[in-house]
């Protein structure tokens, strides 16, 4: 479970990725938000004192504000209210570079925005830059007004919700694109591995490391954002592919899972997820259930599962770490690429679990089924023999027509 006091220290991340600067904070213990002012009338009068001292003009809430709350706050301060939602969606629109990631902010940004129009509080009429905060300061003004940008902030609702209506029309030609691309995937039958994990736990880096690859790694939250599918190479010359995915966060935006279903659909569709945990991060377990919880939400749970638990270089003592909290886990440090051939071999291990097992005696003159058996299963046995080449291991169930002529029954 998370604290409140390590929610609110990760919100202070979230503004430094950003770009603001933090300045101070505040916690207030309620058995419910207040309906007007998120925090109490009293905390709201202490936070008004505050922003004389400190001279801010924005505040992060770390949950999610209702319309009423926003403007209720921002009529008492001089300050912008942002809540965790608009800064995480803030932090999307800048991590968006293709056209896919653009849409898809944008739609989870204006849905977002749409119920805040009325009454054009601070957080939607004034143009920010260079403002400071109690949540932050410095160059944090503009956070939670990217994107969609002001002039789309002042259309009427009907022209919101038209473009909202085209911009659902447009992600589902990337969804009808993307299942093309995985039927094509399924028809070489070629396994997919998903790339989950805690944002900045390394997943990039990990990425990178297996595939040979340089997707873009940083220490910053959400450093990456747009999927990317590369081929890897594991024990036995079998092949994948790896999909680097979006960074997973606690309280992640329901909007923002919904705009982004047809990219975190790499992940409902992959034959096996690789977890990525921070196990030097003092919140490696809870970051960890938050993973599991978003991945019972896209309904994922049930897929085979393989941990990396990662950063092991940064731990005083290694050799103590518990691996049997994760399931199929194997410690690594891919920054050292350490411990990635134990990775690939319990990779292919757990692939090859979910395959289909058969013995084969396949002819010389059909080297090339020989060839995909290596490349698309997994081996376990191989013999020359006069005949042609015994092999016993596993295969995909959509190659199970091409060797069936040359299956030999199982003792």
């Amino acid at each position: 479970m998370w604290s409140a006091e390590d929610s609110i220290s990760e919100l202070g991340t979230l503004a430094h990725t950003a770009g603001a600067t933090v300045v101070g904070r505040m916690i207030q213990r309620l058995p419910h938000p207040d309906q007007v002012t998120y925090v109490g009338k009293g905390r709201a009068q202490e936070l008004k004192d505050l922003e004389k001292q400190l001279d801010f003009e924005l505040v992060l809430c770390d949950d999610e504000l209702s319309p009423n709350q926003q403007r209720g706050l921002e009529q008492l301060l001089e300050a912008r209210v942002v809540d965790r939602t608009a800064l995480i969606l803030d932090i999307f629109a800048q991590h968006a570079h293709t056209r896919e990631g653009r849409l898809q902010v944008e739609l989870a940004q204006l849905e977002y925005r749409l119920p805040r129009l009325t009454g054009h509080g601070i957080g939607l009429s004034r143009q920010a830059g260079g403002s400071r905060s109690a949540g932050s300061s410095g160059t944090g003004g503009a956070i939670g007004v990217r994107g969609p940008g002001e002039t789309k902030l002042e259309l009427d609702r009907r022209r919101i919700r038209r473009r909202i209506s085209e911009l659902k029309e447009e992600i589902e030609e990337v969804r009808a694109q993307r299942s093309l691309h995985r039927r094509q995937r399924t028809a070489q039958a070629i396994p997919v591995v998903a790339v989950v994990g805690y944002t900045n736990a390394g997943k990039s880096t990990l990425f990178n490391a297996l595939t040979s690859s340089e997707v873009l790694a940083e220490n910053k939250l959400f450093a990456t954002l747009d999927p990317i599918t590369r081929h890897t190479v594991l024990p036995g010359n079998q092949e994948a592919l790896l999909t680097d995915t979006v960074g997973f966060i606690q309280k992640l935006p329901t909007k923002l899972i919904a705009a982004f279903r047809a990219t975190l659909e790499e992940v409902i569709e992959a034959d096996l997820l690789l977890e990525v945990v921070d196990v030097s991060h003092e919140n490696a377990i809870e970051q960890s259930e938050t993973v599991n919880d978003i991945l019972t939400e896209l309904d994922a749970t049930n897929k085979p599962r393989v941990t990396a638990l990662n950063k092991i270089d940064l731990l005083d003592e290694p050799s103590e770490l518990d691996i049997s909290l994760y399931p199929n886990a194997v410690p690594v440090s891919a920054i050292r690429e350490s411990g990635l051939d134990e990775l690939r071999a319990k990779i292919a291990e757990v692939l090859a679990n979910n395959m289909e097992t058969i013995q084969v005696m396949i002819p010389f003159t059909r080297g090339q089924l020989i060839e995909l058996f290596h490349r698309r299963g997994h081996v376990e046995h191989e013999q020359h023999e006069h005949e042609g080449v015994f092999i016993a291991g596993r295969i995909p169930s959509s190659l199970h027509d091409f060797y069936k002529p040359y299956a030999r029954i199982l003792s």
